[in-house]
């Protein structure tokens, strides 16, 4: 058993005294002073703490950012249009009737991304929905393709655009990761990449979901488009026009939608198309050859509004014109002068979104719906399997 010197035993006697005298010396100023010594020793360490938990928390999202971008900003591309060069007359105050041309030139009007090395680019449709106008789609690199072909889905606002990877002695095309659009929450971190105001290439924004399944109406009459889109994602990140068409991304860099519109007259709202419409889209254009496929029932008609169903004591919906030969209305037993006014269950109204079109264009080919059938004063059922529409 080892031996303490009394030099040892005093030295020792003095630091407890003095560790002793330190607590109950703040003890005693905690209580009688309301120095609390003690406790801004412990907090000056815990502010330390919590500033590095800060300072790692935004150095782990600003690393986020920079990967993603890092990872997906070669997928990116800006989609350029050229119209047909014409004169055009135009009135001024001053100087009276005078001409200046319009088009001709190339100008950067949107977004796209790379979904196959094969040379697949999706955009929006109202970004490529001139038919008379030469498009061309530009790489981060500044390589330029020709559009070779291109398919629009108008119901959906959605295109693609095929470029023959060939034709550049660019980077051979890389394609982004497509993520899934079923589980996303409210509050989840996002990233938008395009080119903004058709100018600034590359832009990169970030944000979050402000809302999901959100219903809006896109685009203005004055525009030459309005268009109906359900179920969109609502998010904050900055969303500019010439942003149209460019991915919405998540913090692994899989795009889980496409950026569509803004909100006028409003900050920080913007409306993303979700990705898994996107990804039933290609599926079919790989298995056909065309971006969309429409479903078909194959009649002609004329919808019956209010007034005149009161008029001629005949039920609103769909009169029957004519039914198509072979078409799956006249396999189900459709005939002419008979007025549909329920598909699916849903009434028939001769109003926005309650056309039998309308019905028709939420469906697919392939399936099955009943209709409800008016005719010469008896309602009758019967099963429609709708077909793929072909021109």
């Amino acid at each position: 058993m080892k031996k303490f010197s009394l030099k040892e035993f005093l030295i020792g006697l003095a630091v407890g005294a003095l560790i002793l005298g330190s607590a109950v010396g703040g003890a005693l100023a905690d209580r009688i002073f309301v120095i609390k010594p003690l406790d801004y020793l412990f907090k000056r360490q815990s502010d330390g703490i919590l500033r590095g938990e800060v300072q790692e928390k935004i150095f782990i999202e600003e690393s986020v950012v920079t990967e993603v971008v890092e990872k997906v900003s070669n997928s990116v591309v800006t989609v350029s249009i050229e119209t047909p060069q014409r004169r055009v007359l135009e009135f001024s105050p001053f100087g009276g009737l005078r001409s200046r041309i319009e088009g001709g030139q190339p100008q950067d009007i949107g977004t796209g991304f790379i979904v196959s090395e094969d040379g697949l680019v999706v955009t929006n449709k109202h970004v490529v929905s001139r038919e008379d106008a030469n498009y061309k789609v530009i790489t981060s690199d500044n390589k330029e393709y020709e559009a070779v072909k291109i398919s629009r889905d108008p119901s959906n606002d959605l295109a693609v655009i095929k470029i023959d990877p060939s034709a550049s002695s660019g980077q051979a095309l890389q394609a982004v990761d497509l993520g899934s659009s079923d589980s996303l929450k409210v509050g989840q971190f996002v990233i938008a990449i395009g080119t903004a105001l058709g100018e600034f290439r590359s832009t990169v924004t970030t944000g979050v979901i402000s809302g999901l399944g959100r219903g809006i109406t896109a685009g203005s009459a004055f525009e030459g488009y309005v268009e109906r889109l359900d179920d969109v994602i609502q998010t904050d990140a900055a969303i500019n026009p010439g942003n149209s068409g460019g991915p919405l991304l998540n913090s692994i860099g899989q795009v889980i939608g496409i950026n569509v519109a803004v909100a006028s007259g409003a900050e920080n709202i913007g409306f993303a198309i979700p990705v898994n419409i996107v990804k039933d889209a290609l599926s079919n254009f790989e298995r056909t050859g065309s971006f969309v496929s429409k479903p078909y029932l194959g009649v002609e008609y004329q919808m019956v509004g209010k007034q005149a169903a009161i008029l001629n004591e005949i039920p609103q919906g769909a009169y029957v014109v004519n039914v198509i030969d072979s078409s799956p209305a006249q396999k189900a037993g459709i005939k002419e002068e008979d007025i549909i006014t329920k598909f699916d269950g849903e009434d028939l109204r001769d109003e926005e979104g309650q056309t039998l079109a309308d019905r028709i264009s939420k469906k697919k080919a392939g399936q099955s719906v009943t209709l409800e059938v008016w005719r010469e004063g008896e309602t009758l059922q019967v099963t429609a399997t709708l077909s793929e529409f072909s021109e």
